[in-house]
């Protein structure tokens, strides 16, 4: 006798048609896809970027509302988003062009800083031999723009540009990205006699400083001793002897020219001396503050700011070993380095944010980042012709390969007796398996290629050296 046929249970029977359902809808799209033109998948792709940095948006809103002591985020499109003060906030500074206050709202491209800042992750921010061997007309047209009293706006005598700057330019990259792990930027505001953080600036790996400040028994407490590093502007360079004077040690970035006169002081100097290659900024923040975040994060990991005056709240204008000068309070360079803490760039310590210990949990992480990055290139971005122009590689412009030799290092004949005995060349001589696990990995992750700025701002600018053969196999 044949068993009676068992019929579904009526309540399950919505749940298997919506099942049925749901796969048919799901086999459907698939068919259509395949059918949908190369144009068609690219905008499908788009719509998921723009999904990626809209949510990315809410992020930055919630971090900058936290952090931000009374600044607010609002998005404008998928890119750009407006930051603004609370009103009441102190603008004193009379524009004399445009007949008006700073205002109180700034906006900001998210996108374009997204994938700048994420460039200086991996590129070197030292003038270096090898880039002026690989730039087109590098040796003839930007090395003249480096060289004070050359008589010429080109270097139509090669010997002679080597001459003058032989004694700041390694071979090749000193400093390489990941080297250190975490780098205090300290800068000169007078907020940083409100607090105490010279033992937690003096905890980092590498400590940077700007210009002729002091460090001593008198600010110890304030802003630390450690000197690692410090950018120096043209005039300051005229005094290196007693900026460096106590340390022997501290590597002297000079952010623009090379000059005679700096010439014949850092032949009588132990420290070493190199040219910044980094190139005109110009967005929110200005000055040397920002060309030392560069350099930071072109060879840190973390970077925490100190001495930046980036409180909203926050109206005078001073430095911290000088008396009161006059200028204006910079609410666009404020609004900017929060968003560039808001970013993953940096970590902002200041006297208001000390008093209610900043939130670091807000900031965006890494991988919401990345994903915000990816989506932003492809916005912003169509691939390159060249084969290895994809992930890092993405914006190079120039490709050139690194020469045989290592080359000389910095420094000349005529050196004085100090400078010849002294540790200068150190980090030239540096090997890549002496450096922290992470610096290898990247070194390894990019196959042992340095990456450098071009020219302005652009994204899709950098010059692309691959090495004549890998340093890590190098003694």
């Amino acid at each position: 006798m044949r068993a009676p046929k068992r019929s579904l249970p009526i309540c399950l029977r919505p749940v298997l048609l919506a099942s049925t359902f749901v796969t048919l809808l799901a086999l459907a799209l698939f068919v259509i896809q395949l059918q949908l033109s190369p144009r068609d998948l690219r905008r499908l792709a788009l719509r998921a970027d723009y999904a990626t940095i809209r949510s990315f948006h809410g992020h930055l809103q919630q971090c900058v509302a936290t952090n931000g002591l009374g600044l607010s985020a609002y998005s404008i499109n998928e890119c750009e988003i407006v930051l603004k003060y609370p009103e009441g906030t102190n603008s004193s500074w009379f524009n004399q062009q445009f007949k008006m206050y700073e205002p109180l709202e700034y906006r900001f491209d998210v996108c374009e800083s997204l994938l700048l800042w994420e460039q200086y992750r991996n590129v070197t921010t030292i003038l270096t031999r090898e880039y002026l061997d690989a730039r087109p007309d590098g040796w003839l047209e930007y090395a003249a723009q480096r060289i004070s009293q050359l008589g010429s706006k080109k270097c139509y005598n090669m010997s002679k540009c080597e001459e003058e700057l032989q004694l700041v330019l390694p071979a090749k990259p000193p400093f390489l990205p990941r080297q250190f792990a975490a780098c205090a930027v300290v800068g000169n505001s007078g907020d940083l006699l409100k607090t105490e953080f010279g033992q937690e600036i003096d905890a980092h790996d590498v400590v940077i400083r700007d210009n002729e400040a002091p460090v001593n028994a008198k600010y110890a407490k304030h802003v630390g001793l450690k000197r690692d590093f410090r950018i120096v502007a043209r005039g300051v360079a005229r005094n290196m002897k007693e900026v460096v004077k106590g340390a022997a040690d501290e590597i002297l970035i000079i952010k623009s020219l090379i000059h005679r006169d700096f010439n014949t002081m850092i032949k009588e100097l132990p420290n070493p001396v190199y040219l910044f290659q980094g190139v005109v900024f110009r967005r929110g923040a200005k000055g040397t503050g920002v060309k030392s975040i560069e350099l930071a994060l072109s060879m840190c990991d973390q970077v925490d700011i100190y001495g930046f005056t980036v409180d909203p709240g926050y109206t005078e204008w001073t430095r911290y070993f000088s008396t009161p000068r006059k200028g204006h309070n910079p609410l666009q360079g404020r609004a900017y380095y929060q968003l560039l803490e808001c970013l993953g760039v940096i970590r902002i310590h200041s006297p208001l944010r000390e008093e209610r210990k900043q939130n670091w949990e807000v900031v965006p992480s890494r991988q919401t980042l990345m994903r915000a990055h990816e989506a932003a290139r492809k916005l912003r971005r169509e691939p390159l012709d060249h084969p290895d122009s994809v992930g890092p590689f993405s914006a190079c412009k120039v490709w050139a390969r690194a020469k045989a030799e290592r080359g000389p290092l910095s420094g000349s004949p005529d050196m004085s007796h100090v400078r010849k005995n002294s540790n200068y060349s150190r980090w030239e001589k540096m090997d890549i398996k002496h450096m922290r696990k992470e610096a290898q990995q990247h070194y390894k992750a990019l196959k042992g290629t340095s990456l450098y700025k071009l020219d302005g701002n652009k994204l899709d600018d950098l010059v692309c050296i691959k090495p004549a053969r890998s340093r890590m196999s190098e003694a």
